[in-house]
């Protein structure tokens, strides 16, 4: 322990507040102006609000600790929060930032209760260790943790700039491609591409490796081995992202929640086809009778665009170079979010 810290429970640093809260149906919300808030931060927007002040929200679903949502985290003004979340009012003499970045970043698996409906309990929750450095220190710790957040949630802000400029320049080059307003050739997704899957890989049999593993949504982890290895357009299958489409090059395995597209490299661009594929919105065309997932057969009536090679070539042209730009980004932002990591680390472990 750092001298002059101590340790104290949540509960003694904060009041929780009523957590009998029932949530608002999709069925009942009626877009307004207060936030909804969840277990991971706002759901929807609507026109009542129960609570007004600032407070520390944690979420209540054991189901995403560990995972990319963020589950605990400041809100301020006039808003409602659902009974998927705690509310906590924090004493004044506790900077309210230092206890959301401390249980951003803890482990709190040991926590979680219930082996069917794994929840944060209230009993946890307040039981909940916190290492509390002087009333300074806390602002001094908040503030550098600000900063180093700031800077890379810029970084990363820059990244959408740069994706909407590649957006721009297609809408400038070849127009719409729904509207398909400057008249180009067009033909049908069953007659130009073919979607196969990859071979099944459950988490479970990942086994430790370098090879990126693509599923559904995205990067699903890494493993030893790979079944692709080369330049693919890959299209996520099922998932709640089904229909997204990413340009993947090297070696990775591809799941067979996700799909290989084929086409004809003589009449289209990989470049043009991945930006063009994202501005159809593949994903509205998912069948969504059990969970969203998208086939040969849903997309089959899709108009695809056919312009001149030659303005492909152009347009890729323009995207390698902003594309080289993000590559600059992301390294940049790994650079931060490493320097971010351990001074989390030397302040909270």
């Amino acid at each position: 322990m750092k001298e002059g810290w101590e340790y104290k429970k949540l509960g003694d640093l904060c009041q929780v507040l009523d957590s009998q809260r029932k949530p608002v149906t999709k069925k009942d919300r009626t877009k307004g102006i207060y936030p909804y808030y969840g277990a991971t931060g706002i759901q929807d927007y609507v026109d009542s609000y129960i609570f007004d002040g600032r407070f520390l929200i944690v979420g209540e679903d054991g189901a995403k600790w560990g995972a990319s949502d963020k589950t605990a985290y400041i809100i301020e003004g006039k808003s409602w929060v659902n009974n998927h979340a705690h509310i906590l009012k924090v004493l004044e003499n506790v900077n309210d930032r230092l206890l959301e970045y401390y249980l951003t970043f803890k482990d709190l698996s040991e926590y979680i209760t219930g082996a069917v409906v794994p929840k944060l309990t209230q009993k946890a929750l307040v039981s909940i260790p916190i290492p509390i450095p002087p009333l300074s220190e806390q602002q001094h710790i908040v503030e550098e943790l600000d900063l180093l957040s700031s800077i890379i949630e810029k970084k990363k802000a820059q990244l959408k700039e740069l994706d909407n400029l590649a957006q721009s320049f297609f809408y400038e080059m070849f127009g719409d491609p729904i509207t398909n307003e400057k008249g180009w050739k067009v033909e049908k997704f069953k007659n130009v591409y073919k979607l196969k899957s990859g071979d099944g890989l459950s988490t479970k049999q990942f086994e430790e490796g370098p090879y990126p593993v693509y599923g559904g949504n995205g990067v699903s982890g890494f493993h030893k081995t790979y079944n692709m290895d080369g330049d693919y357009i890959i299209v996520g299958r099922v998932g709640v992202y089904c229909g997204n489409v990413r340009y993947v090059s090297g070696k990775f395995w591809l799941t067979d929640n996700a799909f290989q597209l084929f086409y004809d490299s003589y009449r289209q661009l990989p470049v043009f086809i991945k930006c063009m594929l994202t501005l159809l919105d593949l994903h509205q065309y998912a069948n969504k009778a059990a969970q969203p997932v998208i086939s040969n057969t849903t997309l089959k009536d899709i108009d695809i665009l056919f312009p001149p090679v030659v303005l492909q070539q152009q347009f890729s042209s323009k995207i390698e170079t902003i594309e080289h730009q993000k590559e600059l980004i992301k390294q940049s932002i790994k650079e931060v979010e490493t320097l971010f990591n351990s001074r989390m680390d030397y302040y909270f472990n």
